[in-house]
Protein backbone atom coordinates (compact mmCIF):
# COMPACT_ATOMS: atom_id res chain seq x y z
CA UNK A 1 0.00 0.00 0.00
CA UNK A 2 1.22 3.53 -1.08
CA UNK A 3 1.58 5.88 1.65
CA UNK A 4 -0.36 9.71 0.02
CA UNK A 5 2.09 12.34 1.84
CA UNK A 6 -0.11 15.28 0.08
CA UNK A 7 -2.09 15.37 2.85
CA UNK A 8 0.43 15.92 5.95
CA UNK A 9 0.71 19.62 7.34
CA UNK A 10 2.70 22.01 5.78
CA UNK A 11 4.65 22.51 8.30
CA UNK A 12 6.70 19.60 7.36
CA UNK A 13 7.89 21.08 4.05
CA UNK A 14 10.40 23.19 3.29
CA UNK A 15 9.92 26.99 2.32
CA UNK A 16 12.99 29.17 1.61
CA UNK A 17 12.52 32.72 2.70
CA UNK A 18 14.45 33.91 0.42
CA UNK A 19 17.98 34.95 -0.26
CA UNK A 20 18.39 38.46 1.29
CA UNK A 21 18.78 38.65 4.89
CA UNK A 22 17.95 42.59 5.27
CA UNK A 23 18.69 45.17 3.21
CA UNK A 24 19.51 48.53 4.16
CA UNK A 25 19.52 51.35 1.79
CA UNK A 26 22.87 50.48 -0.15
CA UNK A 27 23.55 47.39 2.23
CA UNK A 28 22.57 43.79 1.09
CA UNK A 29 23.50 41.28 3.71
CA UNK A 30 22.63 37.47 2.16
CA UNK A 31 22.40 34.34 3.51
CA UNK A 32 24.77 33.24 1.84
CA UNK A 33 27.71 35.30 2.46
CA UNK A 34 26.74 35.50 6.20
CA UNK A 35 26.62 31.19 5.87
CA UNK A 36 30.10 31.07 4.19
CA UNK A 37 31.82 33.98 6.43
CA UNK A 38 30.56 31.76 9.36
CA UNK A 39 31.75 29.07 7.92
CA UNK A 40 35.19 30.07 7.92
CA UNK A 41 34.88 31.64 11.79
CA UNK A 42 33.95 28.75 13.05
CA UNK A 43 36.16 26.63 11.17
CA UNK A 44 39.46 28.85 11.89
CA UNK A 45 38.50 28.33 15.52
CA UNK A 46 37.90 24.93 15.45
CA UNK A 47 41.49 24.08 13.78
CA UNK A 48 42.81 26.14 16.13
CA UNK A 49 41.42 24.41 19.33
CA UNK A 50 42.52 20.91 17.53
CA UNK A 51 46.00 22.37 16.96
CA UNK A 52 46.26 22.73 20.18
CA UNK A 53 45.49 19.62 21.69
CA UNK A 54 48.55 18.44 19.29
CA UNK A 55 51.03 21.05 20.44
CA UNK A 56 50.64 22.90 16.91
CA UNK A 57 51.25 26.27 17.20
CA UNK A 58 47.72 27.74 16.50
CA UNK A 59 48.59 30.41 14.98
CA UNK A 60 49.85 28.60 12.19
CA UNK A 61 46.65 27.68 11.62
CA UNK A 62 45.25 31.11 11.89
CA UNK A 63 48.19 32.28 9.04
CA UNK A 64 47.03 29.61 7.03
CA UNK A 65 43.14 30.45 6.94
CA UNK A 66 43.62 33.64 4.88
CA UNK A 67 45.71 31.57 2.79
CA UNK A 68 42.86 28.84 2.09
CA UNK A 69 40.54 31.83 1.90
CA UNK A 70 42.53 33.25 -1.01
CA UNK A 71 43.02 29.60 -2.56
CA UNK A 72 39.83 28.32 -1.87
CA UNK A 73 36.65 30.88 -3.05
CA UNK A 74 38.12 32.13 -6.66
CA UNK A 75 38.78 28.52 -7.30
CA UNK A 76 35.38 27.53 -6.22
CA UNK A 77 33.61 29.67 -8.56
CA UNK A 78 36.26 29.12 -11.11
CA UNK A 79 35.49 25.32 -11.07
CA UNK A 80 31.77 26.83 -11.50
CA UNK A 81 31.82 28.53 -14.05
CA UNK A 82 33.89 26.77 -16.74
CA UNK A 83 31.26 24.11 -16.37
CA UNK A 84 28.52 26.43 -17.26
CA UNK A 85 30.50 28.37 -19.78
CA UNK A 86 27.38 28.36 -21.96
CA UNK A 87 25.22 30.52 -19.91
CA UNK A 88 27.79 33.04 -18.57
CA UNK A 89 29.29 33.77 -22.18
CA UNK A 90 25.55 35.38 -22.57
CA UNK A 91 26.15 37.25 -19.84
CA UNK A 92 30.13 37.49 -18.50
CA UNK A 93 28.88 40.33 -15.76
CA UNK A 94 27.67 37.54 -13.87
CA UNK A 95 30.81 35.53 -13.50
CA UNK A 96 31.80 37.74 -10.03
CA UNK A 97 28.46 37.90 -8.45
CA UNK A 98 29.10 34.79 -6.17
CA UNK A 99 26.86 36.10 -3.91
CA UNK A 100 24.05 35.02 -6.20
CA UNK A 101 25.38 31.01 -5.90
CA UNK A 102 27.09 29.09 -8.09
CA UNK A 103 30.42 27.46 -6.14
CA UNK A 104 31.49 24.42 -6.37
CA UNK A 105 32.95 22.64 -3.48
CA UNK A 106 35.29 20.69 -5.47
CA UNK A 107 36.92 23.42 -7.14
CA UNK A 108 37.61 25.23 -3.27
CA UNK A 109 39.35 21.61 -1.89
CA UNK A 110 41.38 22.03 -5.30
CA UNK A 111 42.36 25.74 -4.25
CA UNK A 112 42.08 25.44 -1.15
CA UNK A 113 44.90 22.17 -1.59
CA UNK A 114 47.36 24.74 -4.03
CA UNK A 115 47.32 27.26 -1.80
CA UNK A 116 48.07 24.77 1.84
CA UNK A 117 51.07 23.44 -0.16
CA UNK A 118 52.09 26.48 -1.27
CA UNK A 119 52.53 27.89 2.42
CA UNK A 120 53.69 24.68 3.77
CA UNK A 121 56.46 24.48 1.29
CA UNK A 122 57.46 28.64 2.54
CA UNK A 123 56.86 27.31 6.23
CA UNK A 124 58.62 24.33 6.39
CA UNK A 125 56.01 22.20 7.61
CA UNK A 126 53.47 19.27 6.84
CA UNK A 127 51.63 19.80 4.66
CA UNK A 128 49.72 16.59 6.04
CA UNK A 129 49.83 17.77 9.72
CA UNK A 130 47.75 20.69 8.40
CA UNK A 131 44.94 19.11 6.24
CA UNK A 132 44.31 16.53 9.33
CA UNK A 133 44.31 19.77 11.60
CA UNK A 134 41.83 21.37 8.88
CA UNK A 135 39.55 18.39 8.08
CA UNK A 136 37.35 18.65 10.42
CA UNK A 137 36.90 22.45 9.84
CA UNK A 138 36.50 21.70 6.32
CA UNK A 139 33.44 18.82 6.52
CA UNK A 140 32.22 21.32 9.17
CA UNK A 141 32.13 24.25 6.91
CA UNK A 142 30.51 22.30 4.17
CA UNK A 143 27.69 21.26 6.33
CA UNK A 144 27.02 25.05 7.28
CA UNK A 145 27.26 26.34 3.86
CA UNK A 146 24.71 23.82 2.15
CA UNK A 147 22.32 26.01 3.86
CA UNK A 148 22.74 28.81 1.56
CA UNK A 149 21.37 26.54 -1.13
CA UNK A 150 18.79 26.42 0.60
CA UNK A 151 18.19 30.29 0.96
CA UNK A 152 18.71 30.51 -2.89
CA UNK A 153 16.66 28.03 -3.72
CA UNK A 154 18.77 25.76 -5.49
CA UNK A 155 20.88 22.61 -5.45
CA UNK A 156 17.92 20.92 -4.94
CA UNK A 157 16.79 17.03 -6.23
CA UNK A 158 14.36 15.44 -8.30
CA UNK A 159 11.03 15.81 -7.75
CA UNK A 160 9.10 14.34 -4.53
CA UNK A 161 6.34 14.14 -2.17
CA UNK A 162 7.98 13.21 0.86
CA UNK A 163 6.99 14.68 4.01
CA UNK A 164 10.52 16.37 3.81
CA UNK A 165 9.93 17.61 0.30
CA UNK A 166 11.83 21.60 -0.23
CA UNK A 167 8.91 24.11 -2.41
CA UNK A 168 11.16 25.78 -5.28
CA UNK A 169 9.58 29.13 -6.77
CA UNK A 170 8.34 28.86 -10.51
CA UNK A 171 11.19 30.90 -11.26
CA UNK A 172 13.95 28.73 -10.20
CA UNK A 173 12.30 25.24 -11.29
CA UNK A 174 14.02 24.15 -14.45
CA UNK A 175 12.23 24.25 -17.45
CA UNK A 176 11.31 19.98 -18.19
CA UNK A 177 9.76 20.12 -14.44
CA UNK A 178 8.17 23.40 -14.28
CA UNK A 179 4.78 21.07 -13.53
CA UNK A 180 6.23 20.26 -10.35
CA UNK A 181 6.48 21.68 -6.92
CA UNK A 182 8.43 20.08 -4.23
CA UNK A 183 11.80 18.62 -5.20
CA UNK A 184 14.55 16.90 -2.81
CA UNK A 185 16.18 18.63 -0.54
CA UNK A 186 19.57 17.63 -1.34
CA UNK A 187 21.02 20.34 0.38
CA UNK A 188 20.04 18.85 3.66
CA UNK A 189 20.93 15.86 2.69
CA UNK A 190 24.15 16.71 2.19
CA UNK A 191 24.27 18.35 5.48
CA UNK A 192 23.59 15.65 7.14
CA UNK A 193 25.62 13.83 5.58
CA UNK A 194 28.48 16.14 6.40
CA UNK A 195 27.59 16.72 9.93
CA UNK A 196 28.14 12.88 10.50
CA UNK A 197 31.46 12.86 8.66
CA UNK A 198 32.45 15.65 10.72
CA UNK A 199 31.68 13.59 14.07
CA UNK A 200 33.85 10.54 12.98
CA UNK A 201 36.70 12.62 11.93
CA UNK A 202 36.13 14.46 15.98
CA UNK A 203 35.83 11.03 16.98
CA UNK A 204 38.87 9.67 15.53
CA UNK A 205 41.08 12.97 16.65
CA UNK A 206 39.81 12.61 20.63
CA UNK A 207 40.75 8.48 20.62
CA UNK A 208 43.93 8.87 19.02
CA UNK A 209 44.90 11.20 21.75
CA UNK A 210 44.16 9.03 24.52
CA UNK A 211 45.27 5.70 22.73
CA UNK A 212 48.75 4.44 21.23
CA UNK A 213 49.49 4.33 18.92
CA UNK A 214 48.57 7.29 17.39
CA UNK A 215 46.95 7.96 14.02
CA UNK A 216 49.48 8.53 11.68
CA UNK A 217 50.04 12.15 9.39
CA UNK A 218 47.65 12.39 7.06
CA UNK A 219 44.74 10.21 8.51
CA UNK A 220 42.18 12.42 9.02
CA UNK A 221 42.23 13.63 5.76
CA UNK A 222 42.27 10.06 3.84
CA UNK A 223 38.97 9.56 5.91
CA UNK A 224 37.81 12.56 5.38
CA UNK A 225 38.04 12.02 1.25
CA UNK A 226 36.61 8.52 1.63
CA UNK A 227 33.67 9.74 3.67
CA UNK A 228 33.06 12.80 2.21
CA UNK A 229 33.17 11.26 -1.21
CA UNK A 230 30.83 8.28 -0.40
CA UNK A 231 27.81 10.17 0.51
CA UNK A 232 28.40 13.47 -2.27
CA UNK A 233 28.45 10.32 -4.96
CA UNK A 234 24.88 9.56 -3.83
CA UNK A 235 23.78 12.82 -3.22
CA UNK A 236 24.68 13.91 -6.57
CA UNK A 237 22.65 11.64 -8.26
CA UNK A 238 18.93 12.90 -6.87
CA UNK A 239 20.36 16.64 -7.97
CA UNK A 240 18.86 18.41 -10.84
CA UNK A 241 21.49 20.98 -11.56
CA UNK A 242 24.58 18.65 -11.64
CA UNK A 243 27.69 20.42 -13.88
CA UNK A 244 28.01 17.62 -16.61
CA UNK A 245 30.68 16.71 -18.94
CA UNK A 246 29.05 15.44 -21.89
CA UNK A 247 26.40 12.45 -20.21
CA UNK A 248 28.82 12.26 -17.36
CA UNK A 249 28.27 14.39 -13.98
CA UNK A 250 31.42 15.81 -12.98
CA UNK A 251 30.89 15.61 -8.74
CA UNK A 252 30.72 11.83 -9.16
CA UNK A 253 33.58 11.06 -11.13
CA UNK A 254 35.60 13.85 -8.81
CA UNK A 255 34.02 11.47 -5.70
CA UNK A 256 34.80 8.13 -7.03
CA UNK A 257 38.57 9.70 -7.72
CA UNK A 258 38.37 10.73 -4.02
CA UNK A 259 37.34 7.60 -2.72
CA UNK A 260 40.25 5.78 -4.86
CA UNK A 261 42.70 8.30 -3.43
CA UNK A 262 41.80 8.12 -0.41
CA UNK A 263 41.67 4.44 0.37
CA UNK A 264 45.15 4.14 -1.22
CA UNK A 265 46.38 6.80 0.80
CA UNK A 266 45.02 5.10 3.78
CA UNK A 267 46.51 1.37 2.35
CA UNK A 268 49.79 3.43 1.62
CA UNK A 269 49.88 4.05 5.64
CA UNK A 270 48.62 1.31 7.05
CA UNK A 271 49.63 -1.62 4.75
CA UNK A 272 52.49 -0.52 3.24
CA UNK A 273 53.19 1.18 6.78
CA UNK A 274 54.83 4.40 4.74
CA UNK A 275 54.64 7.98 5.73
CA UNK A 276 52.57 10.13 2.52
CA UNK A 277 55.16 12.07 0.27
CA UNK A 278 55.10 15.92 2.41
CA UNK A 279 56.98 19.22 0.93
CA UNK A 280 58.99 18.19 4.71
CA UNK A 281 60.02 15.76 6.37
CA UNK A 282 57.62 14.49 8.97
CA UNK A 283 58.66 15.40 12.75
CA UNK A 284 59.22 11.88 15.11
CA UNK A 285 58.76 9.54 12.34
CA UNK A 286 55.41 8.98 10.85
CA UNK A 287 52.96 9.72 13.96
CA UNK A 288 51.96 12.70 15.59
CA UNK A 289 51.12 15.76 14.45
CA UNK A 290 54.30 17.82 15.34
CA UNK A 291 55.16 20.32 18.15
CA UNK A 292 54.22 24.49 19.32
CA UNK A 293 57.02 26.56 17.59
Amino acid sequence: MLCDFSALPLAFQFTSPGPILVKIGFLTIRWYGLLIASAVLIGVSLSQYLAKRRNVNPELLSDLSIWLVIGAIPAARIYYVLFQWAEYVQHPERIIAIWQGGIAIHGAIIGGVVAALIFAKLKQVSFWQLADLVAPSLILGQAIGRWGNFFNSEAFGDPTNLPWKLYIPPERRPPELASFEYFHPTFLYESLWDLMVFALLMTLFFRSLRSQPRLKVGTLFMVYWVAYSLGRFWIEGLRTDSLMLGPLRIAQLVSLTGILLGLAGLAWLYLAKRPLPDVVSPPNGDEGLGTRD
